[in-house]
């Protein structure tokens, strides 16, 4: 090999002068690599890496990791949960909180505040509001690019208060409502509706799932990992596992579709026995 004779000192400090220079012209931190992105300040304050974050650059949550489902009452966190989801007006410490909405159908006890807004409202040919009769919801009249922006404005307004009470996602209820709305909505409603909810979600820094809606795993939504119920009854486990990879948390309600779905997807995703209230009594169990 031959030595090179050392650069004169003025032009060995070039490369230096001239990489401070373009940092100051592209508005990059002094001492940033030139050319690399600047990493985004963890959310919540949480130390992360590049896997556990989306492209929307929200905090995922850990794959494949033990959860629990608390959206019908608050309970202490189990030891093994690192994920936990509960009501948007009960918010949780010490695991990876995500925050439930219901953001297509109504909660039963806000029927006052839906009644101020009857527009929103779907109703049936007669006026009357139609049902999720399986849980005396009603459902959210998405028809409309003017409904949808209005109803969109509200559940903003919830998930800003999930992200200030220190949530860091958010499963956004009843996605599937169109199925149960005796035809008057149509697919492409809930899925104009659903982009709106996750782009929020992402304006406020919290991670979405998917919540169900199996027919919808093709779709560009916006969803960052899924929470799903029931998937062993209705075979549908590996699809979500296969759309979402280890961020999908399953909850069966029934001992024999939870022992299926552990044998199904149980070394890919985390599945949960909770009764179907999800009380703070109830089952925990896990595969």
């Amino acid at each position: 090999m031959i030595a090179r004779p050392p650069l004169p000192r003025p032009l060995a400090a070039l490369p230096l002068m001239l990489a401070l220079l373009l940092s100051l012209l592209l508005g990059l931190p002094l001492g940033a690599p030139v050319g690399l992105p600047v990493d985004p300040a963890p959310a919540h304050g949480a130390t992360v890496n590049r896997a556990d974050q989306s492209a929307a650059g929200v905090l995922l949550p850990p794959p494949d990791a033990a959860w629990d489902y608390q959206i019908g009452g608050a309970r202490p966190v189990p030891d093994p949960a690192q994920v936990v989801v509960r009501d948007r007006r009960d918010p949780a410490a010490g695991a990876y909180p995500v925050c439930y909405v219901n953001g297509f159908q109504t909660q039963p006890d806000e029927r006052a505040f839906w009644a101020r807004r009857p527009a929103l409202v779907l109703r049936d040919g007669r006026g009357r509001p139609v049902l999720d009769s399986a849980w005396g919801e009603q459902l959210l009249d998405l028809r409309t690019p003017a409904k949808r922006q209005r109803l969109a404005r509200v559940v903003d307004r919830w998930l800003g208060r999930c992200a200030q009470d220190g949530f860091v996602g958010a499963e956004i209820d009843n996605l599937d409502s169109w199925t149960r709305s005796r035809g008057l909505v149509q697919r492409r409603h809930a899925t104009a509706y659903a982009r709106l909810l996750t782009a929020a979600a992402h304006r406020h820094g919290l991670a979405v799932a998917q919540k169900n809606a199996s027919a919808l795993l093709q779709q560009r939504l916006g969803f960052d990992f899924a929470v799903v119920e029931e998937c062993a009854r209705w075979e549908e486990c590996r699809r979500f596992a296969d759309a979402f990879g280890g961020r999908v948390f399953v909850v069966e309600y029934r001992a024999s579709d939870w022992q299926r779905a552990c044998h199904q997807v149980g070394d890919r995703v985390a599945v949960l026995l909770r009764d179907r209230d999800v009380t703070p009594s109830g089952p925990y169990r896990t595969c």
